[in-house]
């Protein structure tokens, strides 16, 4: 089945899940290429993205993607987009008075200024851009012949977009062309402004219903039938407001209409929310654990995407990253973090060869009712220049190489139920060591013949008797702009760390990243959850925030709350090689 292409389809469901699908996209945009005498990439392009036709017959390659978010998100994005418009030469009957009311059209940045003018061949006098990343014809199928892109015009420019004071929403910095069949806009809440939000979970719920369920319908069915081959769904979802609700019931409707087709579901949450309130975070603390409950129920496997230290009211401080300076305040920063680790985090699935589909991924995680997973990255993996890949984990010492992803850190003495494991961008690196004969190795790493057997011993001496996937990529995550520049000037322009660095000299820009990702079943994630479900239910919402009683039903949230309860249990490691925590301790007597 190797030569077989098993398609997704995308669903981007909320604002903060835009923004990680953005720089998601942009990273795939920037590895496509259409070269024939170029190998094949290690990924295949065709899961993600579809081809098409616009009407006057120029091909796209446009990503397989439904977005959804609020009114006033789009700013100066087009829903329908621009590659299949048509110019209305029709004219008006009407013979009153005209009144034209105009408003002044938000203001393009720098970067989006520079897209419109290569789309236009104003920039360079280049061949004439239908799509960011779509080829005039193909050789072949499946491998279009070389042409003109935005990678490589922007390259040429080697400009350096600083947008960090003026990215506000999502499309301030999207590279790609979408389908007019895209993006929907839900009218009846605002993205901006006091009145009209999205809050609640039940909100959310009640939304799937007439126009909105009918759009959606409509627009799965277009995507889907001109699959060959559907693998699933990978959902990213907004899980702090009322968008977890929706997820909710659109991963329902995945579940009941494409029965037997994978559906990955990613919980997105930012560090910190504008204008947050005591009475907004109860909010984001009850709609992630009611999303939590209900997308588990519904999906194949659900796992949170958050940089923040816990999903509680308070939660511990925001991941850090040694080689990464990034401002956790920032969407536009926390999302390029996440992006990344998603990149690597969903290659199982995405393999050209060897490919482990969706629902296998899903199976061999979520044993005994598991649903729920954790995922932890490092982000870049710390790799000297010149340097071989069992000196990297060596250095590592008695410490996991990673760092919590989903807000659920790794406890001491714990037990991980099953993991899969990723390493990008070895791509020209050593993966074994290559020691002078007579030399003593450094360690059983340095012992190792192949980088897979490298990373699974180092591995097992953290996990001994954990069933185990792994698999390691040549090819790194290619960051072009508009990927801020986050980066500790210690790194080179391929992500790798520099054995001397002159304070003089300015830091090259960071043009490719190894990533190392862990997606895992663990008894972590048992504290994680009964810590979840305990907070929630010591609120007195009737006291707190009864507005949030208003869009659902009390007995109904304690009833999720319950079901958040027994899931934590789930994750308990029974065997006696494990103390359980006072908290785990006290459910017991409830």
């Amino acid at each position: 089945m190797s030569g077989v292409c098993r398609e997704v389809l995308t669903l981007q469901l909320g604002h903060y899940s835009n923004f990680v699908g953005t720089h998601w996209w942009n990273l795939q945009d920037a590895s496509l290429c259409y070269d024939p005498d170029v190998p094949p990439d290690e990924l295949q392009s065709d899961v993600l993205f579809r081809e098409g036709l616009t009407l006057g017959g120029h091909v796209t390659y446009t990503p397989r993607l439904i977005a959804l978010d609020l009114k006033g998100s789009l700013q100066t994005l087009k829903q329908e987009g621009c590659l299949y418009t048509e110019h209305d030469n029709s004219t008006f009957t009407w013979q009153g008075d005209v009144v034209t009311h105009a408003e002044a059209p938000a203001v393009k940045n720098p970067f989006l200024q520079d897209l419109d003018r290569m789309d236009t061949g104003e920039l360079l006098a280049e061949p004439d851009f239908t799509n960011s990343s779509a080829p005039a014809k193909h050789s072949s199928p499946g491998r279009p012949v070389a042409v003109e892109t935005v990678n490589s015009s922007l390259e040429r420019m080697q400009r350096s977009y600083r947008l960090e004071d003026s990215v506000r929403v999502w499309s301030d910095f999207l590279r790609i062309h979408l389908h007019p069949r895209t993006i929907s806009v839900i009218n009846q809440y605002n993205h901006d402004g006091e009145a009209a939000r999205l809050e609640a979970f039940g909100q959310g719920e009640a939304l799937l219903q007439g126009s909105v369920l009918e759009e959606l319908e409509d627009k799965l069915h277009f995507f889907i039938e001109e699959c060959d081959y559907l693998q699933g769904f990978q959902v990213l979802c907004d899980i702090a407001d009322g968008f977890s609700g929706l997820g909710s019931k659109v991963t329902e409707l995945l579940q009941d209409s494409y029965s037997g087709r994978g559906i990955l579901t990613w919980g997105v949450a930012p560090v910190s929310h504008p204008e947050s309130s005591p009475i907004k975070d109860v909010y984001h603390m009850m709609n992630c654990a009611l999303g939590m409950v209900h997308m588990a129920n519904h999906s194949s496997l659900f796992c949170p995407l958050t940089l923040r230290g816990g999903l509680g009211r308070i939660p511990a401080p925001p991941t850090t990253f040694p080689l990464l300076s990034y401002d956790p305040s920032l969407w536009y920063h926390s999302s390029s973090v996440l992006a990344l680790a998603l990149d690597t985090l969903t290659v199982p699935y995405r393999l050209r060869q060897n490919s482990a589909p969706m629902w296998q991924l899903a199976d061999a995680l979520t044993v005994s009712g598991r649903k729920v997973v954790c995922a932890y990255g490092s982000v870049p993996f710390p790799m000297m220049h010149g340097s071989c890949l069992p000196d990297a984990l060596n250095a590592c010492g008695d410490m996991l190489p990673w760092k919590p992803l989903s807000g659920c850190p790794e406890r001491a003495g714990g037990r991980c139920f099953g993991q899969s494991v990723t390493l990008k961008g070895l791509e020209g690196r050593s993966q074994v060591s290559s020691l002078d004969p007579g030399t003593e190795p450094p360690s059983i790493l340095h012992c190792a013949q192949s980088g897979e057997e490298v990373l699974n011993t180092h591995l097992r001496t953290h996990y001994p008797s954990t069933p185990l996937a792994v698999q390691l990529l040549f090819s790194p995550s290619k960051l072009t702009p508009p990927f801020p520049q986050i980066f500790s000037p210690n790194l080179d322009s391929q992500g790798l760390i520099r054995n001397q660095t002159s304070p003089t000299v300015a830091p090259p820009p960071v043009l490719s990243l190894p990533v190392l990702t862990s997606l895992q079943s663990s008894s972590s994630m048992s504290h994680f959850l009964a810590e979840l479900q305990k907070s929630c239910s010591s609120i007195d919402l009737r006291r707190i925030s009864p507005s949030f009683l208003s869009h659902g039903d009390q007995a109904e949230i304690a009833e999720s709350l319950e079901q958040l309860r027994t899931l934590a249990h789930c994750y308990r490691d029974d065997s006696g090689g494990v103390m359980r925590s006072s908290s785990e301790d006290d459910d017991d007597d409830d």
